[in-house]
C-alpha cells in the first residue's frame, strides 16, 4: 500500500536526538524512543526493516549512493535529509554515521544520530535535491552523480565537506550542534556498548 505524502513537517526538538543503528546492509537493529516518536513507527514495526522505511521521495537516490559508498570504505559520513514518516508527514535531520566493528575489525554495522537541522540549511540543500531529482528522471543516476561531484568540486570539496559548508564554514559548530547533551539515556547506554571507530582527524 502506497503512503499518502503531506505537505505538513514534523519540527524536532533542539536537544534531542534521534538514534538508530543497521546491519552492514542497512536493516535495523536498533531504535531509540524519540526515533519512533517522531516516524510514528513503533520498535515492533522497525525492528529487521530497511531504513528507507522512512525514506521521503524527495531524496535524491544519488545522495544515498554517495553515502553507501562512503561507509563500505570505512569513512564516516554526515548528512542532511528528508525523511518521511508514517502518516506521510516529513522531517528534516542532520546525520552523523559512523561505522561499527566486529571483534576482527571487520564492518558489523552501522550508527546514526540525527539532530535538527537549520533553516538556512534545508532551504540551501532543497535546491540541489530537487535538481538532482529532476536530472535523475530525465538522464539517470549515472549523470545525476557527474553533476553532484561537479557541484561539489566547485566548493573544492566532498559531500561532508559542503555539510559543513552549510553550517557556517565552521567544523567546530557543525560537531558541536551533533554531540551537544541529549536527554534520552538510552543512547547514553547505548554508546557504551558499541565498538564504533571514528576516522581521525
Amino acid at each position: 500500500m502506497k503512503k499518502e505524502i503531506r505537505d505538513e513537517e514534523i519540527f524536532l526538538s533542539e536537544n534531542r536526538t534521534i538514534v538508530s543503528k543497521t546491519d552492514p546492509k542497512g536493516i535495523i537493529e536498533y531504535t531509540n524512543d524519540y526515533f519512533e516518536e517522531i516516524c510514528g513507527y513503533s520498535k515492533e514495526e522497525l525492528f529487521k526493516k530497511p531504513h528507507n522505511i522512512i525514506r521521503h521521495p524527495d531524496m535524491p537516490r544519488v545522495i544515498f549512493k554517495v553515502l553507501w559508498d562512503e561507509l563500505k570504505k570505512g569513512n564516516d559520513v554526515r548528512a542532511v535529509v528528508k525523511n518521511l514518516a508514517k502518516d506521510g508527514r516529513f522531517y528534516w535531520v542532520i546525520t552523523n554515521f559512523f561505522t561499527v566493528y566486529d571483534e576482527q575489525g571487520n564492518i558489523s554495522g552501522y550508527y546514526a544520530r540525527r539532530k535538527k537541522v537549520p533553516t538556512h540549511v534545508k532551504v540551501i540543500i532543497e535546491d540541489l535535491y530537487k535538481k538532482l531529482i529532476t536530472i535523475e528522471q530525465e538522464a539517470g543516476m549515472e549523470v545525476a552523480e557527474n553533476y553532484l561531484m561537479e557541484y561539489l568540486d566547485n566548493f573544492k570539496t566532498d559531500f561532508n565537506g559542503y555539510v559543513e559548508y552549510l553550517f557556517g564554514k565552521d567544523k567546530e559548530l557543525i560537531e558541536k550542534y551533533l554531540k551537544q547533551e541529549v536527554s534520552d539515556q538510552d543512547i547514553l547506554d547505548f554508546e557504551k556498548k558499541l565498538n564504533f571507530k571514528k576516522n581521525k582527524e
